[in-house]
């Protein structure tokens, strides 16, 4: 079992993130953090406390929660804990500082990823990200002085204004950094966002993706999902790609057992007054099909063809003659993840 836990502060709202994140109500945080606790008791019950294999702490902004704020929800969790749990938080450079870096630390966090996005200024500027280039790079390099097993960086491409040289100084600094995980995302324009009438912002350019992909294989990072390369591969990822239940805590959250997804309220403050109120989705054996195909042409996990109606597997076949799936021990796999969605629709259209 997973364990997702959400974050929603901010220190500021960045033009492109349409995540459920609030850059006011910091006032909130010691309740907000009481009511994730009394609902992670509701939700390891519901769960049959079940070991839990990996947690991530995602926001919103993780590294705007003080160390001491998060010890009783360690102290809740760590009898469930499966041996060498990978414990994952996010952290924005600028209050991800060595103090507080080494209390995650010190709490039994073995992994984080940091929202660089990139390492030019004047980009950091346009996509309203509140650090610059050498924040990042002093809290990477805090993150392994402290003693950080694991350490992601973000980056973002097909940005108005990138060029091949600035994704190759990116991915320069990138490089001669302590990590061995990076995520690179393409810039979607989401609704509610400050971009969401500046489309002009996401430039889709080919020679940029596939510079991107190949530089950083290149380098001994293995493309393991479409978005996600590593020296090391990130467990709770893979648990996703695996359809693998997940408790979801905080507002805004997501949770997943067997057919049922559960849905905590989104307004924190309704969230702190009733933080056991969800809102429940029942999925048809359809729904999860569908998922189970998405899931694996994106990442490396692949699916298996028991899974596939006797049309499906006709058309699976079809691309494995087309070397565009791969199949291997009863599993299909995709060899081009760019074209993931393609196949998918193919598959179950």
């Amino acid at each position: 079992m997973l364990l997702y836990i959400h974050i929603p502060f901010c220190d500021s709202k960045c033009h492109y993130c349409a995540f459920n994140s609030y850059v006011d109500h910091f006032d909130l945080k010691e309740s907000y953090m009481k009511a994730v606790v009394e609902q992670l008791h509701f939700e390891l019950k519901k769960f049959n406390y079940e070991p839990i294999e990996t947690i991530f702490i995602g926001g919103g902004t993780p590294s705007t929660i003080a160390p001491e704020l998060y010890i009783e929800l360690f102290n809740v969790i760590k009898e469930y804990l499966e041996n060498e749990c990978e414990i994952t938080v996010e952290a924005n450079p600028n209050s991800a500082t060595l103090e507080w870096l080494d209390g995650m630390q010190k709490l039994g966090v073995n992994r984080v990823s940091f929202g660089t996005q990139s390492f030019n200024d004047e980009k950091l500027k346009l996509l309203g990200r509140s650090h610059r280039a050498s924040d990042a790079i002093n809290a990477i390099k805090n993150a392994s002085k402290v003693g950080f097993e694991h350490i992601s960086l973000d980056l973002i491409y097909n940005v108005d204004g990138d060029t091949l040289e600035l994704i190759k100084e990116d991915l320069q600094t990138s490089f001669s950094l302590p990590i061995d995980h990076i995520s690179a995302y393409s810039l979607i324009i989401e609704e509610h966002t400050v971009f969401e009438k500046k489309e002009q912002m996401s430039k889709e350019s080919e020679e940029i993706t596939e510079y991107l992909f190949r530089t950083i294989k290149e380098h001994g990072f293995e493309h393991y999902e479409i978005s996600n390369f590593g020296k090391y591969h990130s467990k709770h990822n893979i648990g996703y790609w695996k359809y693998k239940d997940y408790m979801g805590v905080g507002a805004g959250a997501v949770g997943f057992l067997k057919d049922e997804r559960y849905y905590p309220l989104e307004d924190i403050l309704s969230y702190i007054k009733t933080p056991l109120q969800q809102r429940i989705e029942c999925l048809s054996e359809e729904d999860i099909l569908i998922e189970k195909i998405f899931l694996g042409l994106r990442s490396y996990v692949g699916f298996s063809k028991e899974i596939l109606t006797s049309e499906q597997l006709d058309r699976a076949t079809l691309l494995v003659k087309e070397k565009k799936l791969l199949f291997k021990n009863d599993t299909f796999y995709n060899t081009n993840y760019l074209i993931s969605d393609e196949i998918a629709l193919f598959l179950t259209d």
